[in-house]
């Protein structure tokens, strides 16, 4: 996936999951993908622990997607990677906000230290490399035997493997590691309870004339404007007259941006990420819509733009959903710096926005 400095709004790409040989989903490939372990792009300062925690229950979270995505015409940028990690526990998303989620944003120049100055071979290469490594090979940097961020914590027995903390330690432990200390060989987890089904994301336009339905919706983006940042009503025992009409207003252009939302995603019903840099996303309701004040400046001072929406079609093939509650969102917008700054090929922390269905409209989604 490609990335222009001056993309247009109404262009927009469409993520879909497909399978994969693994050879395909590691770093050299440069890969866009959900699931398994992270294809690290720069080799040196990757997130670790506590920046991976959850904010809500302090628990490690899982990766959830990466997306390789350069800026043409920006050196700095030539090769460019947004990674975006999520809690695992289904309580943390009972609220409508993105404490449980992190993203962030890597990128290298073209001639870097890590990888040739050359494109990765179509073909898979004749020295592969194993699927998982516990020692990143250039820069030696040590990773979770579990989820495959830094890791420096060591088993105290065998001294062979390394965890990113306590927590994934004691599951690896309890899933083989109990029965595998000491010996010669130890299993890599590739099955890991804490990990999603591994896909590539692959991509292709929205066909013009799909994605602007304007004419059809006029008047909305009024709609969105308005309602941003503002809740529904709440029923009380007794309710104003004034407070009705409030609540019937609200509920109409809630419905009329949901209605948009499915229209949008029925023309691809398999798309799992919507994106466009510098474009717009398509919302599931006209309720929790950040403002402009909502969205803070990167660190380097640049203002953040809109670059990829990941949708909800994408929960339904990480194999979370139970008849108790699970990880949920309506949609997932992600921001990023402007200017696409360089923080000497660090990892640099962007913005991500939750934005949940209602529970009509949920049940909606579910059955469409």
């Amino acid at each position: 996936m490609s990335s222009d400095t001056n993309v247009c709004a109404a262009e927009v790409v469409l993520g879909f999951l497909e399978e994969a040989e693994p050879w395909r989903l590691r770093s050299p490939q440069f890969p866009s993908k959900v699931g398994g372990k992270p294809a690290w792009l720069s080799q040196t300062g990757l997130p670790s622990l506590p920046g991976l925690e959850c904010e809500t229950c302090r628990l490690p979270m899982a990766f959830l997607l990466q997306v390789y995505a350069p800026i043409s015409g920006q050196d700095r940028s030539f090769h460019r990677s947004l990674f975006l990690f999520c809690c695992k526990t289904s309580e943390c998303y009972a609220h409508n906000d993105s404490r449980c989620m992190r993203v962030f944003r890597n990128q290298l120049p073209r001639r870097n230290e890590f990888y040739p100055y050359d494109p990765p071979p179509e073909d898979e290469p004749l020295s592969d490399p194993a699927p998982d490594q516990s020692v990143l090979p250039v820069s030696g940097v040590k990773l979770c035997w579990v989820c495959g961020c830094p890791g420096n914590k060591g088993c105290s027995r065998c001294h062979t493997v390394t965890y990113c903390g306590k927590h994934h330690q004691t599951l690896h432990w309890k899933q083989t590691h109990k029965q595998e200390c000491g010996s010669q060989e130890v299993s890599v987890v590739t099955t890991s309870t804490l990990l999603f089904p591994e896909s590539e994301l692959v991509t292709e336009p929205e066909e013009e004339g799909k994605e602007d339905d304007t004419k059809e919706v006029e008047g909305e983006e009024e709609v969105g404007s308005a309602q941003r940042g503002v809740d529904c009503p709440s029923l009380a025992d007794t309710l104003a007259e004034t407070d009705l009409e409030e609540m019937a207003m609200c509920e109409t252009q809630d419905n009329k941006v949901f209605q948009r939302f499915k229209k949008k995603i029925a023309q691809e019903p398999h798309q799992v990420l919507r994106y466009s840099r510098g474009g717009s996303p398509v919302w599931v309701s006209s309720q929790h819509i950040p403002s402009d004040q909502d969205i803070p400046p990167c660190t380097c001072g640049a203002k953040r733009a809109f670059e990829l929406q990941v949708m909800p079609q994408l929960l339904n093939s990480l194999c979370e959903d139970s008849t108790a509650a699970s990880i949920d969102w309506g949609t997932l917008a992600i921001y990023t710096c402007s200017a696409s700054c360089s923080h000497d090929d660090q990892y640099c922390q962007e913005f991500i926005w939750k934005q949940d269905f209602s529970p009509d409209q949920h049940t909606q989604i579910k059955h469409s």
